[in-house]
C-alpha cells in the first residue's frame, strides 16, 4: 500500500470525523425519543474510528487499482455526505433532511463496495462493516425521526433544552 496515498485519504475520513467533536449530540438529542436498540454513546466513536481507518485503507488500495475511477467517485461521495450527515442532524437539527442525507451517504457506500469487490477483494471485505453500521445509522435516524413525529417533537426537545424557542 501506498503510505502517501494512505495519509490523505486518512485526512480526509479524519475531517468527516471531525464533525462528530465539533456537533455533539448534546441534550437536545438527550430529550428525543429513540428506540431500545440505541447504541450506548460509547460505541459511536469506537465504531466510527475503526470504520474511518478501514475506509482510509481501503481508498488507498483502490486508488492504486487501474480502472478505479467510479469507485474514487463513490469513495468521494460517501465522505462527503458522511461529512454533511453530523451538521445537519446535531447542527442543524433537521432530522427529516438528514434522513435524505443518510439515503445518499447509503446509496454511496452501496455503490462503493459493490465497485470494490470487482477490484480488490480486501477493499471490498474492508468496507463491508462500514455499509453494516451506515444500514444502523439509517434504521436509527428512521426511528428517532418517526418516534418524535417526524420532527415536530425535535423542536419541543430543543425548546426544553435551551429554555427558549429556537429561531
Amino acid at each position: 500500500m501506498d503510505w502517501t496515498l494512505f495519509a490523505i485519504f486518512f485526512v480526509a475520513t479524519a475531517a468527516a470525523g471531525s464533525t462528530g467533536m465539533i456537533f455533539q449530540p448534546g441534550s437536545w438529542y438527550d430529550g428525543l425519543q429513540k428506540p431500545r436498540w440505541t447504541p450506548k454513546p460509547w460505541v459511536f466513536p469506537v465504531v466510527w474510528t475503526t470504520l474511518y481507518i478501514l475506509i482510509a485503507v481501503a481508498g488507498a488500495r483502490l486508488a492504486g487499482v487501474p480502472g478505479a475511477g467510479m469507485a474514487l467517485a463513490f469513495w468521494a461521495a460517501q465522505i462527503a455526505f458522511n461529512t454533511l450527515w453530523t451538521p445537519v442532524f446535531f447542527g442543524a437539527h433537521r432530522m427529516r433532511l438528514a434522513m435524505g442525507v443518510m439515503v445518499f451517504l447509503w446509496f454511496s457506500v452501496a455503490g462503493l463496495v459493490r465497485e470494490a469487490f470487482a477490484l480488490d477483494l480486501w477493499s471490498g471485505v474492508m468496507l463491508v462493516p462500514y455499509l453494516v453500521w451506515v444500514s444502523i445509522a439509517a434504521a436509527l435516524n428512521f426511528e428517532v425521526l418517526r418516534l418524535n413525529r417526524w420532527g415536530r417533537d425535535a423542536k419541543a426537545a430543543e425548546v426544553s433544552a435551551s429554555g427558549h424557542s429556537p429561531e
